[in-house]
């Protein structure tokens, strides 16, 4: 079905389709694939819809767009150098911030927030707080040399919160009158932040959360003092900034966190939440679900368990609800919701080895709503009207995530409601009755409808043919990608994505570029559009393959938890595995097969490249992970234990401990800012290299954090990696 819908698209397209792509145009603007929106929300009464979207001779800066749902007019609402016209100049948590949430690149306006009455939006731009109207002028709600941040509306919109100096502010918005609520943040101490680790590897990216009826609102505090120092020297072209950053290394003190309820007219003392007596915890999540009720999740610091708890809102006192334990870790997850009118709760358990979504009666009862060999993604909404529950999951295959309605009840089948053979997200109102899903496939670039699901009928917002895209041109020699199930080194069928050069003749054999990730929490094997970048290198006449291997996401836990304690052992046997089975293709030649990977996957690459050192002809890590104890405690730790306890798995997955057995040509990259995977991860094995006496090639990005967002500097990046590549390449890109 998607060949003959390829097929279709194709003969719709000019008669000067088919051109090869021009590498400066993979990352040029407009993006050939269609610029997609970003952060769509409906509004709360469902009369507009919202999102981000980048503009056309700037990918990087974003403006805040709004559309009529009846009317289907559609208009920019804030305009960010309108807005704010001065070059910003943000703090340095702020800057942070953004990193975690891999918006570092981007300028203009990166998040905002709906007013409850939705008459407005609130707008975070360059360090100040706007409040802008449908209709009628923005209001400047702050104008102060420093960074407001995190700012939110509280759920019946009296106040503002917001982060300033590390302390918490509230602003009357009645009265225009602004106070902290909290005073002695500063130094090692932070109120109503996200930790470190909880905005990087918990998913949990606020300290701060309003009650429903706007009396109370709950707040972290932060301790920081004995959370080891990293020094990070930001090196950039013209200047070098030294940071001094409270990073917990594996093994190491994790910050101390403590959670309070505070008046906001700070009329009455703050009640202390009671967290349990162990200080070295995780604060996985913090909901409220009724103005009496306060939920949170806690989780020690072996990962183990996860304790969800109800907060008894005028004694700060805690009683537990459930209670989930693994041998190994359990994943967070955000499937935490009231069941309105009720005091039960909807609740996501994974002890089936699948995780599925359960019902936790008030009475103590359990009840099960979704089952069978294939896991639950998330839950986004509760109708209990309908008496049913929209969500995300991998029903089908895991190479298709899709969104589903249920009953409530468990009492059938879930019905999916995005396209089959489609990779999908969505968002939801209130009720989930309307959504806005996001669907893609290999042969349909990103397109956003609005289903309304209680009739059954859709809108398309951003249809984005492919006919209409800026790809059309090029979109005649669209190479569609081959999936299929290899054997893994125990056996175990894994998922493998092949993508051939068009035009390959019987008895050719070409290059092979081989990306791997293979870590947890990341496929490369999905039905979605795919990249740019991979349809460039099949038609320069590569061949481009990908495989998931155990420990990859969105299969059973036990698929998952074969990495426990084995990193950089079991992704290696199956991505040898996979290779093996490529290179007994006829279309491959084996001895041109080169490896690719960043971050996690740079660490592939340099453990593959080590491990088996003739298997590649050459290998690329961008922003390896070398050694595992420069790495942060909540994701090192779920998966290689403590090594202040036991250092064994640590060593053993060391790299550059085997630097010396480096047989094939290697490039590693870097930004020299990466405050994430730190630069110190390429210098111990540059240095473990240099040591060893091995030649190597190393592509520094001054200035450049994690990721490399900047389209020149792309550009840079992949001619520098296209010309390591060329004593293999195919002939004709040479």
């Amino acid at each position: 079905m998607i060949r003959l819908l390829l097929l279709a698209l194709f003969l719709a397209m000019p008669a000067h389709a088919g051109e090869p792509i021009p590498l400066e145009r993979v990352f040029a603007n407009p993006p050939l694939a269609g610029t997609t929106p970003r952060a769509l929300t409906i509004a709360p009464d469902g009369a507009h819809l919202a999102w981000l979207k980048p503009r056309e001779s700037d990918a990087l800066r974003y403006d805040l767009w709004l559309r009529d749902t009846v009317s289907g007019q559609e208009r920019m609402l804030a305009n960010s150098e309108a807005l704010s016209p001065a070059p910003a100049q943000l703090s340095e948590a702020e800057l942070m911030r953004r990193e975690r949430l891999r918006i570092g690149g981007q300028r203009g306006i990166v998040g905002y927030q709906w007013a409850p009455d939705s008459r407005a939006v609130l707008v975070p731009l360059d360090g100040d707080i706007w409040l802008v109207p449908l209709e009628g002028a923005p209001r400047r709600l702050t104008n102060t040399p420093e960074t407001e941040f995190d700012p939110k509306l509280s759920p019946k919109g009296r106040f503002l919160s917001f982060i300033k100096g590390q302390n918490l502010h509230i602003l009357d918005l009645e009265t225009g009158t602004a106070r902290a609520i909290t005073r002695d943040g500063g130094g090692t101490v932070s109120h109503g932040m996200a930790e470190f680790v909880a905005d990087e590897e918990m998913g949990r990216r606020t300290g701060s959360w309003w009650s429903p009826d706007d009396k109370l609102i709950a707040s972290t505090r932060i301790e920081e003092r004995f959370v080891k120092v990293a020094v990070r020297a930001a090196i950039g072209a013209d200047s070098t900034r030294v940071t001094e950053q409270r990073y917990p290394f594996a093994g190491t003190r994790n910050a101390m966190i403590s959670l309070a309820l505070h008046d906001p007219t700070a009329q009455t003392p703050p009640i202390s939440v009671e967290l349990g007596p162990e200080q070295d915890i995780y604060l996985a999540r913090v909901k409220w679900l009724a103005p009496d009720r306060l939920v949170i999740v806690r989780q020690p610091r072996d990962q183990s368990r996860l304790e969800l708890l109800d907060v008894d809102v005028t004694t700060g006192r805690t009683k537990p609800i459930a209670t989930e334990t693994s041998a190994t870790w359990i994943d967070l997850h955000d499937t935490l919701h009231a069941v309105p009118g009720t005091r039960d709760l909807l609740w996501a358990s994974e002890r089936s080895d699948y995780r599925h979504i359960w019902r936790l009666h008030a009475d103590g009862r359990q009840t099960q709503i979704t089952s069978g060999d294939w896991p639950v993604d998330d839950l986004l909404a509760v109708d209990p009207g309908a008496g049913r529950i929209i969500f995300t999951g991998f029903r089908e295959t895991p190479l298709e995530k899709a969104v589903y309605a249920a009953p409530l009840d468990g009492s059938s089948p879930p019905m999916r409601l995005s396209p089959d053979g489609h990779w999908a997200e969505a968002v939801a109102d209130s009720q989930g009755r309307r959504l806005l899903i996001t669907s893609q496939s290999p042969a349909q670039p990103p397109r956003i409808d609005l289903l309304d699901v209680t009739t059954g009928s859709r809108t398309a917002i951003a249809a984005n043919p492919l006919s209409e895209t800026p790809y059309a041109e090029f979109a005649a020699d669209h190479v569609l990608p081959e999936y299929g199930t290899l054997p893994g080194a125990d056996g175990t069928p894994l998922h493998y994505q092949l993508l051939k050069p068009p035009g390959l003749r019987r008895g050719q054999k070409t290059p092979v570029f081989f990306e791997v990730y293979a870590g947890p929490g990341s496929q490369r094997v999905t039905r979605r559009w795919g990249t740019m970048l991979h349809q460039y290198l099949v038609r320069q006449g590569w061949t481009v393959f990908s495989v998931d291997g155990r420990g990859t996401p969105h299969r059973s836990t036990s698929f998952r938890d074969a990495l426990h304690k084995k990193v950089g052992v079991t992704e290696v046997e199956d991505q040898m595995a996979g290779l093996a089975w490529l290179k007994s293709q006829t279309f491959v030649d084996s001895a041109r097969v080169a490896v690719y990977g960043w971050s996690y996957g740079g660490y592939m690459a340099l453990r593959l490249m080590t491990k088996h050192p003739d298997a590649f002809a050459r290998g690329i890590a961008g922003a390896p992970v070398t050694d595992w104890t420069l790495y942060d405690t909540h994701y090192t730790e779920r998966y290689l234990g403590n090594p202040a306890t036991d250092m064994a798995p640590y060593t053993a997955s060391d790299v550059t401990k085997d630097a010396a057995a480096l047989a094939r040509p290697l490039l590693i990259m870097h930004g020299l800012a990466d405050d994430n995977v730190v630069f110190d991860h390429s210098a111990r094995m540059i240095a473990a290299l240099q040591k060893a006496g091995k030649p190597f090639q190393f592509m520094p990005y001054p200035g450049q954090t994690h990721s490399i967002p900047d389209p020149a500097l792309r550009l840079h990046q992949w001619r520098t990696i296209l010309d390591f590549l060329a004593p293999i390449a195919p002939d004709a890109a040479r």
